[in-house]
């Protein structure tokens, strides 16, 4: 699999706490190696026909869509939970 992060993500990556930077690396990693199906990751969940969710911790959440059968999944936001676009 491959993933990309959208360019307002990425802006905005740069603003999380650096633990947060790390796990959401992590995430990714994830995401290239197994999938969009994240189960282990805490809070995961689909939010949407092709769209999940997960917590990077309490406060901070990450979104991807991944569309069936696609090889492409694109990390579309990384920030707060307050703001998450769910």
């Amino acid at each position: 699999m491959r993933s990309s992060v959208k360019t307002k993500a990425l802006k905005d990556i740069g603003k999380l706490p650096e633990a947060i930077q790390k796990a959401l690396v992590n995430l990714i990693d994830d995401l290239r190696e197994k999938g969009p199906i994240r189960n282990e990751w805490p809070n995961f969940g689909k939010i949407g026909t092709f769209d999940y969710h997960c917590h990077l911790s309490r406060k901070w959440v990450a979104c991807w869509h991944c569309e069936k059968k696609s090889i492409i999944i694109e990390v579309y936001y990384a920030g707060s939970r307050e703001n998450a676009p769910y």
